[in-house]
């Protein structure tokens, strides 16, 4: 009997292993935050955010950029003058302790930061995709896993109503069966949008970034299929990508399109920095064999169903608090407010993605489809 007893529990202490170890915050206090980077263009809102105290559960108590001038640039645009600033990530982490770390740095920093954050039971959130190749991801999940802490990806369309809406929609079974998702993403380009210089000179580097307009807005499409099939993996994914404008990305790609195969499924993502105007753009369509559905902005839906002449378009209902935006987001799940298994920005959601993207950079390279299996 008490052996059985001790297999059980056993059993039970494996299944539950994330929520009993993961790093957890206490409800009755802010988490405290610390700003790692300011080299990429999204920091500028979050910021803003901080300066105005927009959200009473979150506490910004350090910024850390190697370049003194760009923290200057942004201590004194957004008045953050009070808030210490530092030029080296040990050093802040060391002195301040904080709960977690915000990122916005280079891509191809994000393994090393968020590493070094796990190393000192810190927790991180990065601006997407989470890693630019399998090996440094498999080394990101390594550090959480090792370490207890969370390690998280920021996607705006995560907190789109629209988004989760039209998900929802196909999750609950009201289009049938699903066997096509498209998603149309990307603006003019980085050139066009006049984006600070800090962020284009890695921004337009594939190197630094892990590609052009295929990683900068091709992940955002990985990620949305992953969430909408729960992790399901590929058979394989088949990519192409060209640079339209040589002269404005030289080293790197400003229009491509992914296709991502399943057993019964098919995912077109289409990322560009070529649209025709300056505004972003990130739509999503789902078919099924009962009806379909479109996104029309951040906020609406356009749904079909069989037998329908036309189709109705309506307000998505508002997302759960808790995974609203970015801020909220972390903090819930700090708290082990939500479940974060399979959600847009969850650790396990984007092994998957990172492994989409390295397939597609692969295919594009090799002209040849690439064929995908689960990660140990």
């Amino acid at each position: 009997m008490r052996s059985a007893l001790r297999l059980l529990f056993l059993v039970l202490l494996t299944a539950f292993a994330p929520c009993l170890y993961a790093q957890t915050a206490s409800s009755g206090t802010p988490i405290r935050v610390a700003v790692v980077g300011l080299v990429h263009g999204h920091v500028s809102s979050t910021l803003n955010g901080f300066a105005h105290n927009t959200n009473p559960n979150v506490q910004l108590v350090a910024i850390e950029e190697p370049d003194t001038a760009l923290t200057k640039k942004y201590v004194d645009r957004f008045h953050l003058e009070a808030i210490p600033t530092y030029t080296d990530l040990e050093t802040m982490l060391n002195k301040e302790k904080p709960d977690a770390i915000l990122m916005y740095i280079r891509n191809s920093e994000h393994p090393k930061v968020a590493i070094t954050a796990a190393k000192h039971h810190v927790s991180s959130i990065m601006e997407k995709p989470m890693a630019i190749s399998v090996p440094e991801a498999l080394a990101m999940r390594k550090a959480a896993q090792q370490y207890h802490v969370h390690i998280l990806t920021n996607y705006d369309t995560s907190y789109f109503p629209s988004n989760n809406e039209a998900i929802a929609l196909a999750q609950a079974g009201k289009l049938g069966t699903v066997h096509k998702m498209v998603f149309y993403a990307g603006h003019a380009g980085p050139v066009a949008l006049n984006s600070p210089p800090e962020f284009m000179s890695w921004l337009t580097d594939a190197e630094q970034n892990g590609a052009g307009a295929l990683y900068d807005f091709g992940c955002y499409g990985a990620d949305l299929v992953t969430f909408l099939l729960r992790g399901q993996m590929p058979i394989s994914v088949t990519a192409v990508a060209q640079t339209d404008n040589p002269k404005t990305y030289p080293k790197a790609d400003d229009d491509a399109t992914i296709i991502i195969r399943y057993p019964t499924f098919q995912a077109v993502l289409m990322p560009s920095w070529e649209w025709s105007f300056n505004s972003t753009r990130k739509d999503l369509e789902l078919f099924g064999e009962e009806g379909q559905v479109k996104t029309i902005g951040t906020k609406d839906v356009s749904l079909q169903l069989k037998g329908e002449k036309t189709a109705t378009q309506s307000p998505a209902p508002a997302v759960d608090p808790k995974r609203s935006n970015e801020l909220d987001y972390l903090v819930a799940v700090l708290r082990n407010e939500v479940d974060d298994h399979w959600l847009p920005g969850s650790l396990d959601t984007n092994m998957v993605a990172v492994q989409i993207m390295d397939a597609a950079r692969e295919s594009v390279k090799t002209g040849k489809t690439v064929e995908l299996k689960p990660l140990p």
